[in-house]
């Protein structure tokens, strides 16, 4: 099996400088938007395609770091040997190739590996110097090459490849070029260059005999024009190919389907070495699946040999169930950071765990855990009568866990280092439920509040203590046997909401909460 060891990106779109060591089975990016995940499938899809075009169709602009083009043409002096250079690096195991194993890496030792990489081109010197001599700010993009190159300098290409891939993007699935491109890729992966120049060569004659047998009529009638079949480049065997199932084209299917008949196809186990693909990229494999298609696929994933898989995703249930110890997580303006640190107990209980929010809580700088419906229900009401201001402005998140969850979510907390406030209940006994319970915990940027009477045991009770009047206006009429507070501890969800529409703006929060909000935003 081929598999990348490490990437590092220098200068590639919004990274300055990156460098992943990588798993050889399973590499899970998570993040929010724009943290990078789909820049670096992006750097793996461009590196190991080795296509000059396909670089080209996004543009060297795009490619570049903003940053670094901005502080080269801001200099007061502009020296060509300033220019920046673009480079993603991949390095692979060593098997002894010395086709492969050099030290044309930034690390500059001997490694087995592969570098695409924009530079300024020798070719054109005189050219560079003049755009560099202008008074306006001006970066010569037109005159960088494309590289392809072994770290030991060998040129490779589309034709000669090291490792072989194929790129799905379930975001764009119903797009004609993601189509025909993931086709292209296919079928170059299952039929080699001998048969793909037999194919083309067939199809070619194919082409010519259709033209004879059929155009000789309607040619004979025009005088110096005639009818005949494209043959360029734009119109040939890999263009014109479609995969079907069933009888049906899978362009013509829904985009759940095509997206699971995609993904299956590329994981599943070939028989002969030189027909698998050894790595898999995955942008969003939950796009446009239902709950149950969603389960199957990552059974299909979590399950597949043989290849290295890298997914971009924004599904916990994706990123949980394939194992966080996979995952790296991606931070706009700060160092990635990955879970391979979790213990197997709190790795397990996220992939078992139904309808877990740890993706929702790892991307969350700020995250308040509550343990109840009741507290999830009013936390936004009681946040804005204390912090005067909203969670969603305040970018605090707020998970309901049950209670003996806690700890696993703090797991993750400890290693991400968000800032993380825990409310729970005292029941009866603050010592032992809320110090002692978290004494594992204590960090600056973890802790946890509770009320410390035991006798404001849970928050509905100390809810209905500070907001007395409220609570016997809206619960005391009817009350036959139950008194308010008791009615307000058999019916949490019911009067939660109930004070949320009927007493909005009116309610004060229990001291540990104030507590909470104000240190959340400290």
């Amino acid at each position: 099996m081929k598999n990348i060891t490490k990437l590092i990106l220098i200068n590639f779109k919004r990274f300055d400088m990156l460098e992943l060591d990588l798993d050889p089975r399973m590499n899970i990016l998570i993040g929010d938007n724009e943290a990078g995940k789909s820049t670096i499938l992006l750097a793996l899809d461009l590196t190991l395609s080795a296509s000059r075009t396909k670089v080209e169709s996004f543009g060297l602009e795009s490619l570049f770091h903003k940053k670094a083009v901005g502080d080269f043409l801001a200099k007061p002096v502009k020296r060509r040997a300033d220019l920046p250079i673009l480079s993603v690096e991949l390095y692979l195991p060593d098997h002894g190739r010395h086709d492969l194993n050099g030290r044309g890496n930034s690390l500059n030792d001997y490694h087995e590996g592969l570098r695409f990489s924009c530079e300024p081109s020798p070719d054109y010197i005189p050219e560079i110097e003049a755009v560099l001599r202008d008074d306006q700010p001006n970066f010569p993009f037109e005159f960088y090459e494309i590289k392809f190159t072994t770290f030991a300098g060998q040129a490779y290409g589309s034709h000669r490849k090291f490792v072989r891939h194929l790129a799905i993007d379930s975001s764009q699935i119903n797009s004609d070029y993601a189509t025909r491109d993931y086709t292209r890729t296919l079928y170059a992966v299952h039929a080699d260059v001998a048969e793909r120049n037999r194919h083309e060569n067939l199809y070619r004659r194919t082409k010519d005999g259709f033209k004879a047998d059929n155009f000789v009529g309607i040619n004979g009638k025009m005088e110096d024009l005639e009818f005949a079949l494209r043959s360029s480049p734009k119109s040939n065997l890999a263009s014109d190919l479609i995969i079907m199932e069933g009888g049906i084209p899978i362009d013509g299917k829904g985009k759940g389907r095509q997206s699971l008949i995609k993904t299956e196809f590329a994981l599943r186990r070939k028989k002969e070495a030189a027909q698998a693909l050894d790595v898999v990229l995955l942008e969003e494999p939950e796009n446009h699946l239902s709950h149950v298609s969603m389960r199957w696929l990552l059974e299909r994933i979590a399950g597949a040999e043989g290849r290295q898989v890298f997914i971009a995703t924004h599904s916990s249930m994706v990123c949980s169930r394939l194992d966080l110890r996979k995952a790296t997580m991606l931070h706009a303006g700060s160092a990635p950071a990955d879970l391979r640190q979790l213990s197997d107990d709190t790795a397990n209980f996220f992939c078992k765990a139904p309808d877990n929010k740890v993706l929702e809580f790892a991307m969350s700088a700020k995250a308040i855990l509550v343990e109840g419906d009741a507290e999830f229900i009013l936390i936004s009401e009681l946040y804005e009568a204390v912090a005067g201001s909203s969670l969603e402005r305040d970018r605090v998140h707020v998970i309901s866990v049950d209670g003996t969850s806690f700890k696993r979510y703090l797991d993750v907390a400890t290693i991400l280092g968000n800032r993380v406030a825990v409310i729970c209940d005292n029941d009866r006994d603050y010592q032992t439920k809320c110090l002692d319970r978290f004494a594992d915990y204590r960090a600056d940027n973890i802790k946890v509040f509770a009320e410390e009477d035991p006798e404001r045991w849970t928050f509905e009770v100390c809810l209905f203590q500070d907001n007395k009047a409220a609570c016997d206006e809206l619960f005391e009429p009817g009350r036959k046997t139950l008194s308010v507070q008791d009615y307000m501890l058999a019916n949490k969800t019911e009067t939660a909401l109930a004070l949320l529409k009927a007493k909005k703006g009116q309610l004060a929060a229990p001291g540990y909460l104030r507590k909470a909000i104000k240190w959340i935003n400290a």
